[in-house]
């Protein structure tokens, strides 16, 4: 979830909570320069990322972080004292390509046990999370497959040592 200051709200939900990243914008992509994800306390300062940033480098699915509260109780990361071994992989459809729903895009990546999250019908950008133990080789396969078919464009927003050398 995306959003401008004067949306950002101290949010809870079943026991999750809303906390909120920082960051430069990336060149070509929506120019926030925050976003909001939810996430479960873990005592004191510290909080579990429970689902996949859109546009936060270096940020993934299950990471665990510290955050501040400012004077409005909104939680601010701080920093990430745990990754959690998850690789965040971004893919645009390609507009009018033969996978250009986020559905679709999941549909192909989901046989390999990575999960997904849409952005919006209307910007169709998909956030897979990659879990340590998925066939990294295999996947990257796919992803290079479907840029060169013309399907999608991606971009690595957070990756470890095993993806980088498969």
């Amino acid at each position: 979830m995306v959003s401008s200051s004067s949306e950002s709200t101290a949010m809870v939900a079943n026991g999750r909570v809303k906390i909120w990243y920082r960051f430069v914008p990336r060149e070509g992509w929506p120019q926030f320069d925050q976003e909001g994800v939810w996430a479960t306390p873990l005592g004191g300062d510290l909080a579990q990322v429970d689902n996949v940033p859109f546009f936060v480098d270096g940020a993934a699915e299950g990471d665990i972080v510290r955050f501040t509260m400012d004077a409005e109780g909104v939680r601010w990361v701080k920093d990430r004292v745990e990754w959690s071994g998850r690789c965040t992989i971004l893919v645009l459809p390609v507009r009018g390509g033969p996978k250009a729903t986020a559905k679709e895009v999941h549909e192909v990546f989901a046989p390999l046990g990575i999960g997904a999250e849409a952005y919006s019908a209307e910007f169709p950008l998909v956030a897979l999370s990659v879990p340590p133990d998925a066939d990294v080789r295999a996947t990257k396969a796919l992803l290079n497959r479907g840029v060169e078919a013309g399907w999608w464009f991606y971009q690595e927003a957070c990756v470890g040592d095993a993806w980088c050398t498969a």
